[in-house]
């Protein structure tokens, strides 16, 4: 009986060492497992939750320091560092830029309605830009520094001038200098007896006798009252009676027939009327019309030569209808020719007619030109460019010609943001001139716009999804940005 109990009492006493020691074990493994890394208890545990982390896929690697350096695949670092796993259960912790907000989500780089909650490349290469909490970023366009040199992208600043001028191109023709014709006509019929200048075209002087003629009486019956032949008897009577009142007379009469001094004279000298007068150029210039033909019959008042002065001519230029507001009289014109190539004259617009073509919706405009040596003749077709002034005295906002994106209905720049980053924005525009254009609204002076804009769309589709996403509102973009 002693025995039995002193075999129970043993074994009572190796039950509680046995329970003993399996309790310090299990305290050990558990203090072993919590301070041990996590791919020690993934390879010591092979069933339950503790095999989860061996079948999730991470979505990117991200650099152990957390810089901004991510990668699709599993990376090191130049020190031998593995980069980190992200999860998609990761916590969302968004990294925070020196200066900037929050991240919010990643952008397409080429502005179109794509975005990423994580780091991204697109189809080229480039990567996505991470948009701040608080930064409007909406259809911005984003170019690599390496592609802005490769492109030669080139930008210039918005600008104020004191006004802005721009030339105005026409089209025109050569005219005399309707203030300095003249038409050489008798005031009695005659009969040209002998032309002493035969030709159009030449020249002569003022005074230079141009033809003889033979006066035609006219029949006493028509009751035309005296004629110039009684007018000169007139003048020969009051030289014989010496009166000098009556010779002033009389000879005042004859001029205002027409007779000639050198007519006048003669009838002075010989004291008798005679019928064979001789016409004179009233005026220097050239003849450009010649109707008078020996033996010809005329009446009174018809036209025996035409003689224009051309030392200045009038170029006729027809100025579209949408430029007729900008053109002023005094406005400097330079004028090129086809029969003078590579050489221009220059005049001033005297001119600006009150009426318009209806055929072709164009108005004419008077520039007088000089014309010492006869260059320029009748009828010549001219190329005219007239300095104007596009807007009024004062200052006015201007960008280079080329900064505006012009689809037909709006004008857009792209504003440089820095860093790559372009924006487009709208702009309401005016006149043009000088190879600038003015701004209206939009833009403030020294902002920085792009001149050479196609460089960063490399499609017109891009431009058109860019702008898109730009008039779209900043509402629906970040809605549709958020991760």
């Amino acid at each position: 009986m002693k025995t039995v109990r002193i075999q129970i009492l043993v074994l009572g006493v190796a039950a509680v060492a046995l329970i003993a020691i399996g309790l310090g074990a299990g305290y050990w493994l558990h203090s072993d497992t919590r301070h041990a890394p996590a791919s020690s208890v993934s390879a010591v545990t092979s069933t339950g939750a503790e095999q989860r982390p061996q079948s999730r896929k991470p979505l990117y690697y991200q650099n152990p320091d957390g810089k901004p350096d991510y990668s699709p695949t599993p990376k090191k670092t130049a020190a031998g560092r593995d980069f980190k796993p992200v999860y998609a259960d990761a916590p969302a912790v968004a990294p925070k830029s020196a200066g900037a907000g929050r991240i919010l989500y990643y952008r397409n780089p080429m502005g179109l309605p794509d975005t990423s909650p994580v780091p991204k490349k697109d189809a080229m290469g480039m990567d996505y830009v991470p948009v701040h909490d608080g930064e409007d970023e909406t259809g911005v366009v984003s170019v690599s520094p390496a592609r802005l040199q490769m492109l030669g992208v080139r930008t210039a600043p918005v600008e104020q001038r004191s006004s802005l001028a721009h030339a105005i191109r026409a089209t025109g023709t050569v005219q005399a200098d309707e203030s300095k014709l003249a038409v050489v006509t008798t005031k009695f019929d005659v009969v040209v007896e002998k032309l002493l200048v035969s030709t159009t075209g030449a020249q002569v002087r003022a005074g230079q006798p141009l033809a003889r003629v033979w006066i035609d009486t006219p029949d006493t019956t028509m009751q035309r009252g005296p004629d110039v032949i009684t007018r000169q008897i007139d003048y020969v009577v009051a030289l014989q009676d010496k009166n000098p009142t009556e010779i002033a007379q009389t000879a005042s009469v004859l001029r205002q027939y027409g007779i000639p001094e050198s007519a006048i004279a003669e009838i002075r000298r010989t004291g008798r009327a005679t019928r064979s007068v001789t016409i004179v150029a009233p005026r220097s210039g050239v003849i450009v019309e010649k109707t008078a033909i020996e033996g010809m019959h005329f009446n009174t008042g018809d036209p025996l030569f035409k003689i224009a002065d051309l030392s200045t001519v009038w170029v006729l230029a027809d100025v579209q209808e949408q430029d007729l507001g900008d053109v002023r009289s005094g406005q400097r014109a330079n004028i090129a020719f086809v029969a003078y190539p590579g050489r221009t004259f220059s005049g001033r617009v005297d001119f600006v007619y009150p009426t318009m073509l209806a055929a072709t919706r164009t108005g004419r405009v008077r520039i007088v030109l000089p014309n010492p040596n006869l260059a320029l003749r009748e009828s010549m077709y001219a190329n005219v460019e007239i300095e104007a002034a596009a807007t009024p005295a004062g200052d006015v906002l201007v960008v280079p010609d080329s900064a505006i994106l012009d689809n037909g209905v709006s004008q857009t720049v792209l504003v440089v943001r820095g860093q790559g980053r372009f924006a487009p924005r709208a702009v309401k525009v005016g006149a043009h001139g000088e190879g600038y254009t003015q701004i209206l609204s939009g833009l403030k002076p020294g902002e920085q716009v792009v001149v050479s804009a196609n460089f960063l769309i490399d499609a017109e589709s891009n431009l058109r999804a860019a702008l898109q996403s730009f008039t779209a509102g900043q509402t629906k973009n970040t809605a549709g940005a958020k991760p």
